[in-house]
C-alpha cells in the first residue's frame, strides 16, 4: 500500500511511520511531498494520507485524535502498549511547549530536530526506529507488569 505524509518528518508522522511499519503495513510504500499533494496522491493513487490537511488519517480528527491516535484506534487496540504510546505521541506533539508526561517532554525534545540531523525523510524514517522500538518495548514491560 502507498501511505503519503508531508515532508521533514517530527514528532507524530515519524511516529505513524514506524507504527504503520512495525505492526500495520510492513511492505508499505511511503512518500514525503508538501502538504498540497497528500490529497492529490490519494486520489490519483489511492494513497493513504495521513497527518495532512485533506489526508484520511488528518493531523488531528474530529475526536481530536492525532493520525497516530486513529490508527492505533483502529487496528492495534488490543496492544496496552501502543494505546500508552498513543498517548505519548499525542501529548508531545499536540502538548505545547511543556508536554504533561515526562515521556513525551522527552520524545518532543529529541524528535523536533530530526530534519535538523537527517539529511532527509527516509533517514528520519531509519534513524528513529531504534528510539520508537525502545520506547515501546519499555512501555510493554510497563503495561504487563502492571497486569494490562
Amino acid at each position: 500500500m502507498l501511505w503519503v505524509t508531508t515532508r521533514k518528518l517530527r514528532i507524530a508522522r515519524a511516529a505513524t511511520v514506524w507504527l504503520i511499519r512495525r505492526f500495520i503495513d510492513p511492505a508499505g510504500e511511503f512518500r514525503f511531498v508538501e502538504e498540497s499533494e497528500v490529497a492529490a496522491l490519494q486520489e490519483r493513487e489511492g494513497a493513504v494520507g495521513f497527518h495532512a490537511a485533506g489526508a484520511r488519517y488528518p493531523k488531528v480528527d474530529a475526536q481530536g485524535r492525532t493520525a497516530f491516535e486513529a490508527l492505533v484506534d483502529e487496528r492495534c487496540a488490543d496492544d496496552p502498549a501502543l494505546v500508552e504510546m498513543a498517548k505519548i505521541v499525542h501529548d508531545a506533539d499536540r502538548g505545547g511547549a511543556s508536554p504533561a508526561s515526562p515521556e513525551a517532554a522527552g520524545l518532543r525534545m529529541i524528535t523536533v530536530s530530526f530534519p535538523e540531523v537527517c539529511d532527509d525523510d527516509h533517514a528520519i524514517v531509519e534513524g528513529s526506529r531504534l528510539l520508537y522500538d525502545a520506547l515501546y518495548y519499555s512501555l510493554r514491560k510497563r503495561t504487563r507488569s502492571r497486569g494490562a
